[in-house]
């Protein structure tokens, strides 16, 4: 998408030098020759100040592309960090209510009570260790998509920034070294 707005700039500011060129062809008083001089200096300086506009609008969305893959490889890293971390809770409660169960195997009569009371217990920790992780992890993962909204504000402002000036730049009159 951003390489469709950046040809659609190019070109406005290509076909903006255009017609601002012929505008000033037909109601310039100086002699074809000197006309057509400044009009060709004016088409390179458009032409230049497009390439140099393309040139900053390609190194920020090179950055857009890196900032984009070093937060995706923190979520994708984080993700990895939670799921071991739910396996490793996981295989600690299996291991655990197997024990247990061979405990109420042995003396179903004493323990039947509680082992269900400390298995609850567990669950519960296990369960609350589990969404407090999630919850953090939410909540990371949305504070790094704020972090990069912002970012992307800020470039988008800068853009804008650069292409006005590029613009107010544009609509400056050519001086000519040749005198009048």
């Amino acid at each position: 998408m951003a390489d469709g707005n950046n040809r659609s700039f190019v070109l406005g500011a290509l076909l903006g030098s255009v017609v601002g060129a012929s505008i000033a062809f037909v109601i310039a008083p100086k002699p074809g020759r000197e006309l057509r001089q400044d009009l060709n200096k004016g088409s390179k300086q458009a032409v230049h100040k497009a390439g140099e506009l393309k040139d900053t609008v390609q190194e920020k969305g090179a950055v857009y592309k890196d900032i984009t893959l070093e937060k995706g490889a923190e979520w994708k890293e984080k993700g990895a960090d939670f799921t071991k971390q739910t396996t490793q809770s996981t295989a600690a409660l299996t291991k655990d209510m197997k024990e247990k169960t061979t405990e109420f195997a042995k003396d179903v009569s004493d323990k039947t009570k509680d082992l269900a009371t400390d298995m609850a217990e567990k669950t519960k920790s296990t369960t609350k260790e589990v969404t407090d992780q999630a919850k953090e992890l939410t909540e990371d993962a949305k504070a790094d998509v704020e972090e990069l909204k912002e970012t992307a504000k800020q470039d988008t402002k800068d853009l804008k920034e650069v292409a006005k000036e590029s613009n107010e730049s544009t609509d400056d009159p050519v001086e000519t070294d040749e005198p009048h």
